[in-house]
């Protein structure tokens, strides 16, 4: 079964933001209209829902959450949505999505990161359309570094477009930008080198392919071997080239990252890699393990590449991969990219 991708996004079409787990404070909301701001003057129209307060751990009671995200990813005059960032329980929404209907209605881009993981690998997994793991609506207005594409770059592509992206060779190791005082920052600091680095010890060169599936370790470890995280499935019906899989830890420390990554493995979440992306971390080491070595104890068993420090996670830059894309890694003494053709 072919993947289906979302028309790309064109000036004059509608992008819905709403909060599908965290909301947005009082402070924040000068950042909210910097973002949106930077979007209508793309000529995007821009609706925002009424699930954005931000003065509990989620913008409303999941009900309501789950029937706006619903309400806008099914409407045919919204072509993408975005949420401001993601949160700690978009897990509660899993079951009172209609995926049926979701996957019946015309495809809308569905864009975001961290906790919205939760919602767009299970979204992907159930109906075979195409979504967005890249910077969300409050990371949008930074400006993508070289080698780097913006989720609206990405999004504006027509079905059976290819685009590569490379790292570029800077990330931000320490700090974050406080949307309290400087809302209208676009820059990012990216104050330190690095670049990919091999976790296993397998050949050098590295050239693979396979449908690209992934997300946040912290979340989608809850998810994986239930109904909503079952790639086995997935690759059965969308994936007979096998998974690239991409996974990056948020927050939690080594051993729980190690912990998570087991579990995964165990419910069929690598069956079929032909590698696996590590996203560059701030996460914290243990006495006893760092993060390096916690998914080389979870994951080295695998056979597979296992390619770390990749720019696919909560550490700035930002590298947007769509879920359901045909992706090639190539990883060479001179060449280090990620191909993505939307077919």
């Amino acid at each position: 079964m072919p993947i289906r991708y979302p028309a790309p996004l064109v000036p004059g079409d509608t992008i819905a933001v709403t909060s599908p787990s965290s909301g947005v404070t009082d402070g924040e909301r000068a950042r909210l209209e910097f973002a949106i701001a930077g979007l209508r003057d793309r000529g995007f129209n821009i609706v925002v829902g009424s699930c954005m307060d931000g003065t509990r751990h989620v913008s409303a009671p999941a009900r309501e959450r789950a029937r706006e995200l619903q309400m806008f990813l099914t409407d045919p005059g919204i072509r993408a949505v975005v949420p401001p960032w993601g949160g700690v329980t978009a897990i509660d929404l899993l079951p009172l999505l209609d995926w049926e209907v979701i996957g019946e209605a015309e495809p809308t881009w569905f864009v975001g990161f961290s906790d919205i993981s939760t919602l767009l690998t299970p979204l992907t997994l159930l109906t075979g359309v195409a979504t967005v793991h890249g910077n969300n609506l409050m990371d949008t207005p930074y400006r993508a570094p070289d080698g780097l594409f913006g989720w609206e770059d990405i999004t504006a592509l027509s079905e059976g477009a290819r685009f590569t992206q490379t790292p570029p060779g800077r990330f931000r190791a320490v700090g974050w930008d406080n949307y309290l005082t400087h809302p209208e920052v676009d820059e990012m600091t990216l104050d330190t080198p690095g670049t990919w680095s091999r976790f296993d010890e397998g050949p050098e060169d590295v050239d693979v392919t396979g449908r690209l599936i992934g997300g946040c370790i912290d979340t989608l470890c809850n998810v994986a071997g239930t109904p909503y995280g079952d790639v086995p499935t997935f690759v059965d019906q969308h994936a007979p080239e096998g998974l690239i899989v991409y996974v990056e830890a948020s927050s939690k420390d080594a051993l729980t990252t190690c912990r998570a990554l087991h579990g995964m493995r165990l419910a069929g979440f690598f069956d079929r890699a032909n590698a696996v992306l590590i996203g560059r971390t701030r996460a914290p080491d243990t006495e006893y393990m760092t993060q390096r070595e916690a998914v080389l104890d979870a994951l080295g068993g695998l056979g597979v590449p296992l390619i770390g420090d990749v720019e696919c996670g909560h550490v700035q830059p930002f590298m947007p991969i769509v879920n359901g894309s045909l992706g090639r890694v190539r990883m060479t003494r001179s060449i280090r990219s990620l191909t993505q053709t939307l077919v």
